[in-house]
Order: C-alpha cells, then structure tokens, then sequence
C-alpha cells in the first residue's frame, strides 16, 4: 500500500525594510547684527576739568591711521559731507568749527559725521576731550567704592603692629607718638582716600620689616651710622649688615631679614623688643 505524501508548508519569513533615518538639519537662528554705531546724542568734555568759555579743536589738517588700508589718512569737518575722511568727500567742502563751551560739547544724533570724528577718529581723543559714557562712568565708580570698602573693612579688623607700618610710610616717624586710637583713625582715614595704596601696602611683608627695623633703631637696640652705609648693634657697634649702595637701608635692611643670617639677628631682636 503506497504511503500518503504529506506537503509540508514552509511558512516565508517577512522580509523587514529598513527606512533610512533622514536627519533633518537644525535651523540656526539668526540674529539680527548689531549695529556698528548707536545713534543716540553724545556728550564731549574737555579733560582735566577745564571749563574756559570757549574752547575750539582742529578740525583740519588732522590724520587717523587706517589699520584696514595700511596707511594715514586726512580728517576734516565739513558740514556739507557725509564723511570726516577727505579721501571720500564729493564737492564743494565748507569747514566747520568744532567749539567746545564751558567745558563741554553736545552733539545731537543727527550729526554723526562729527560724533564719528569725535568719537572714532579724532587724534586728541582721550587726550584732549573724551565722550562722557554714563555706563562706563558707573562701572568706574562701583570698582572705586568696592575697593573703598574692602580697604575700610582690612583697616578696620589690622593689627596695631601692621597698622602702624603702615601709617609710618606715611607719617613717617610722627607714627611713635600717636596713641593707638589716633593711629586707628588714621589708618582708616587714608585706607577711604587712598585705597589702592592701602591694599597693596598691607600686602607687602617687606612694609612691616621697614617698621620692625625702625623701631628697633628708635629704641636703640640697632643703629644705623652716619654716613648710612652700616647698621651696628647699639650695645657695642659691631657691624650687622653693610647697606648696598644706591638702596634706602631700611628697604635693604627689610631684604636682608629674609636671609639665613637676617633672620637670625631678626629673632634676636624681636627677644629684645618683647622684653
């Protein structure tokens, strides 16, 4: 008997299609360009807080260097162009007068030409005249005030020792009389108006040896000699250090306490001053 053929179905696999990811490009936004020149009415000073008047500028025969060309190129204020560079000027040039009045010069918008000049290209800027930038003003006095007060607040907490190195480049030797608190208030004093200097003398180690160095000679423990070539011990005149030529000795000497052999007359000293 024949045997039954079974059919056996292969089931197809499905064939999968990959899409291709399309990456879509990002849109940059673009900004719109600031603009090179504000118009806005400016405001012109004379340095120096001059206030004559009347006081009037060249506004001939003046040059301004061209960094893109390469070369000087003449200046001139003509109200009749559109330009302050001769090189560019069409027709007819009526010069005009540029006059500052009691001190100052304003200069409305719609005169570009001439704020350009003033403010760009003129070879006196900053020199003679400068434009008055309220921002930039602003930003000058918040740095002087920051400074101000960051001085005040070092002054304030300084120990007397350090305070009164300081005061001495400044007083001098009129600092050994003055009582602590006048020291304080002097110190605080010249900490407000001069706080640039201030900060950088509390900085500098070399200003509190100067200090050391001095009293140690004021109370006789050292000496310096006559012709300020040598300090010498006050007990016996034998020569501590010889003073470089050409140096204030107690700059020289305040080096010299950072060396091996400085440091340990230093120490011997300062036994002396707390005893």
């Amino acid at each position: 008997m024949a045997k039954k053929k079974t059919k056996v179905e292969v089931e197809e696999t499905p064939q999968v299609v990959e899409t291709p990811v399309v990456e879509i490009p990002k849109i940059k936004k673009v900004e719109p360009a600031k603009p090179s020149w504000e118009i806005k009415d400016r405001v012109y000073y004379l340095k120096s807080n001059k206030k004559p008047l009347s006081y009037m500028i060249r506004s001939s025969n003046i040059y301004y260097f061209d960094k893109e060309k390469g070369y000087e190129r003449e200046l001139k204020y003509c109200q009749n162009q559109k330009t302050s560079f001769v090189d560019e000027m069409v027709g007819d040039q009526r010069l005009e007068h540029i006059i500052f009045r009691n001190g100052s010069l304003f200069v409305e918008k719609e005169k570009t030409v001439l704020q350009k000049l003033l403010s760009l290209y003129h070879p006196h800027k900053d020199k003679l005249f400068y434009e008055y930038k309220p921002a930039q003003e602003a930003a000058n006095e918040i740095e002087i005030l920051e400074l101000e007060a960051d001085a005040i607040v070092i002054a304030r907490d300084m120990d007397i020792e350090i305070a009164e190195a300081i005061m001495r480049v400044e007083k001098g030797s009129e600092v050994s009389k003055m009582s602590s608190k006048e020291l304080k208030r002097d110190l605080l004093v010249f900490a407000r108006n001069n706080p640039a200097l201030f900060l950088e003398l509390a900085s500098d180690d070399n200003v509190q040896l100067r200090n050391f160095g001095i009293k140690a000679t004021e109370l006789g423990i050292i000496k310096l000699s006559n012709d300020q070539r040598n300090f010498l011990w006050g007990s016996n005149d034998r020569v501590i250090m010889t003073v470089p030529f050409d140096e204030h000795p107690y700059t020289a000497l305040a080096h010299w306490f950072k060396t091996d052999e400085g440091m340990e007359i230093y120490a011997n000293i300062e036994k002396r001053l707390n005893s």
